[in-house]
């Protein structure tokens, strides 16, 4: 196999997202439930007769060398030569990004932890997803999570996961047309740090008993983002008359949980023109496992 093509790297929503501390390096202790849904960028691999590894489509804002697309490949070549003793062939590596950066969505670690996945099989390396997590989580917490590839509950950084259950329903997402920088939210003095900390069973005994698909907990982020970026309160606000609106990680895009499919496409219907929004409906497993 010379080539792969069509690789999907979904978008995730954190249906809850609590902070509660901090360790004595600076990060943020957390918990969250991450979705996986049907709406994404896609990325196709093709290999080259030299070692180069190439992004082939530019990103405005995000040079090739600094791509986490890049340097996940960089990380996997570089471990398949301490394995093998070989290096593996270069790539040349395409996206279709529809993502928005500083959305929130996961789109940069989605198309690593992608990048990890197709690699591991185009070259052969025979990584197991553990160990591909554990590769990832250097790039970024969130890596470690779409390389798992399900429904999971997160803590600690975001990379100590298990496997929970959460709505089979459908979600409508806007994008409020801005950016939010992660390192602005979760420096912020007015972000607050002791949410007590749930377990496993309380998100699922929720979803088992609820049917009007009302969220569970809260985003501590919110109050930070949407007090820095208005145009994330005004989405919420517009979006809370139609379900529980919330943003989903550190911004900027905002989601609510609706029945089915028919439901979300009333909603869009009656999105002001200034956004762009779509629909999506929940993954319980990474699509691109299929194809692997």
């Amino acid at each position: 196999m010379t080539s792969l093509k069509n690789c999907p790297a979904p978008a995730k929503l954190n249906l809850f997202l609590h902070v509660n501390g901090r360790r004595a390096d600076g990060y943020h202790l957390l918990q969250t439930v991450f979705q996986l849904v049907d709406h994404g960028d896609t990325l196709h691999f093709t290999l080259r007769d030299d070692h180069l590894l190439r992004r082939v489509t530019a990103i405005d804002g995000v040079p090739e060398e600094g791509d986490l697309i890049i340097r996940a490949a960089r990380l996997l070549q570089a471990e398949v030569l301490r394995r093998s003793g070989a290096l593996p062939p270069g790539v040349d590596i395409a996206i279709d990004k529809i993502l928005p950066m500083g959305g929130g969505l996961g789109g940069g670690s989605s198309d690593a932890a992608t990048t990890l996945m197709a690699l591991n099989h185009l070259w052969r390396a025979g990584l197991t997803r553990e160990e591909l997590m554990a590769l990832g989580l250097p790039l970024g917490a969130d890596i470690p999570f779409f390389i798992f590839g399900e429904t999971a509950f997160a803590e600690g950084v975001g990379e100590a996961l298990q496997l929970v259950t959460a709505p089979d329903c459908w979600y409508v997402v806007i994008e409020p047309g801005v950016a939010v920088p992660t390192a602005a939210i979760f420096c912020s003095e007015h972000l607050t740090r002791d949410t007590p900390p749930v377990i496993i069973t309380d998100f699922s005994s929720y979803h088992e008993n609820q049917t009007d698909l009302k969220g569970y907990g809260r985003n501590d982020l919110q109050q930070v983002a949407t007090s820095l970026f208005p145009p994330v309160a005004e989405a919420i606000e517009w979006l809370s008359a139609h379900g529980d609106a919330r943003m989903t990680g550190s911004g900027a895009c905002v989601f609510c949980a609706v029945a089915t499919q028919a439901d979300a496409d009333a909603v869009l219907q009656q999105v002001p023109a200034k956004w762009k929004a779509w629909k999506a409906q929940a993954l319980t497993r990474h699509p691109l496992t299929k194809m692997l």
